[in-house]
């Protein structure tokens, strides 16, 4: 876990990076052409190019070294970013808008090769604690990113502070490049070539998510977990200006900062958990967690004072971290050869959810107000956790069928689509 460790310092290093500059490029944009259209413009683009990268990223990483995408990602961030400003100035918000592109494809890229690969990192009874530190890595740099972005912006400009984004990819590629970490499979056990390259193909989308029936359905609670995600992230702002018109940024602050603080206690007690089990949280811990998480989300827009409010931001934090842990490791249970086709598809279900969730929660708030909205999202995406559970619990359903049924589905498989398909159970 040691090399984990600092893999995970660098992957927070560069989410740093990315939350930087989605504030920063947000008001460079605004800056530079006096539009919010603009701006608008640049985070659809951006939220695009991750749900298309999510189509391909799955192939990619079942294809080729999960360690060289991690490397190549961040690279090719830090060459875009520094790039952008070497253009001249007409044609500068044209490369802010390539760039767009350019860090949507790779976050997303980033993000399913490190999903999928951390059973091989770390092994598979190590894996609920590694995803884990991967969340609070994210978590602090999420409120690290979000809270310099304006000081470091103020203090030495937009130009500096993009550079010093830049500069957070390239460290995350370095540290990335000098650590030890087998992100595949050997060879022997079917899972890569010698040169990284899976043998056995992937089953396609229909057979592979018949054949993971369980995951298939968390995906599409995932999707839906993404629509009340996009509510309250939209409805925050309007909220808390309510509440203090004088300081409209003052709840907002409190309460990604207390947010995070639920990720970390998260973290902490899913460790100790699989630490002295040694097992892991399941499908149904997913769904009771998502739960707990959008009632949470609810309590804060509800009109609570404001320390129960931020007990419930702290509640919503911990039962997110929670879930995103659950989810993950449990997603990690599909065959290595697999697994980045399943995450893959969930990027593009939880990108998408967000997605048509800021466009439809934006639409909505402007006749119902921040309750009313987030408790319609929230209130849909606990509906879907019960009836999953409603399905799991009586069934004692897994996400992987026997082998036996698993080999039948790629012998149906072979026969409509004319490949050959390793049948390996999970």
């Amino acid at each position: 876990m040691r090399h984990f460790r600092l893999l995970v310092a660098g992957n927070a290093l560069s989410a740093f990076g990315s939350y930087l500059n989605m504030v920063s490029l947000n008001v460079f944009i605004y800056q530079l052409t006096g539009s919010a259209l603009s701006v608008g413009v640049f985070l659809a683009v951006r939220l695009l190019a991750t749900v298309v990268a999510g189509f391909v990223s799955g192939a990619l990483v079942s294809r080729y070294d999960g360690k060289r995408l991690l490397v190549g990602s961040d690279l090719v961030q830090a060459v875009a970013l520094s790039g952008t400003f070497l253009v001249p100035g007409g044609a500068r918000l044209v490369a802010v808008y390539a760039f767009a592109v350019v860090t949507g494809a790779c976050s997303t890229l980033s993000q399913i090769t490190l999903r999928s690969s951390i059973p091989e990192m770390v092994g598979a009874e190590l894996r609920a604690a590694a995803n884990g530190l991967v969340v609070t890595g994210r978590s602090l740099a999420m409120v690290a990113g979000f809270s310099s972005a304006g000081v470091l912006t103020a203090a030495f400009g937009y130009s500096a502070a993009l550079l010093v984004d830049a500069a957070t990819f390239a460290v995350s590629a370095l540290v990335l490049s000098l650590l030890p970490l087998r992100t595949r499979a050997d060879a022997t056990t079917g899972g890569t070539t010698g040169k990284g390259v899976t043998e056995a193909p992937v089953p396609t989308t229909p057979a592979l998510l018949r054949a993971l029936p369980v995951i298939a359905a968390m995906i599409a609670v995932r999707a839906v977990d993404g629509l009340g995600s996009s509510s309250h992230n939209v409805a925050l702002p309007i909220h808390s200006a309510a509440l203090d018109a004088a300081h409209p940024a003052a709840f907002i602050s409190q309460f990604w900062a207390t947010w995070a603080m639920g990720n970390i206690v998260a973290q902490q007690v899913c460790g100790r958990f699989t630490r002295k089990t040694g097992r892991a949280p399941g499908e149904r811990a997913f769904a009771l967690g998502a739960c707990v998480m959008s009632a949470a989300f609810i309590l804060v827009f509800s009109g609570l004072p404001t320390l129960p409010a931020v007990c419930a931001a702290l509640l919503a934090g911990m039962a997110d971290g929670f879930t995103e842990i659950a989810y993950v490791t449990r997603l990690q249970e599909a065959p290595d050869q697999w697994r980045g086709r399943v995450f893959g598809l969930s990027a593009v279900a939880e990108n998408t959810g967000f997605g048509l969730g800021m466009l439809v929660s934006a639409t909505l708030l402007e006749s119902y107000s921040p309750l009313e909205v987030v408790g319609a999202f929230h209130g849909l995406a606990i509906a879907l956790c019960v009836a999953l559970l409603a399905w799991l619990v009586p069934a004692g359903r897994r996400a992987s069928r026997p082998p036996g049924e698993i080999a039948d589905t790629h012998a149906a498989d072979r026969t409509v689509h004319g490949s050959r398909v390793e049948g390996t159970s999970s």
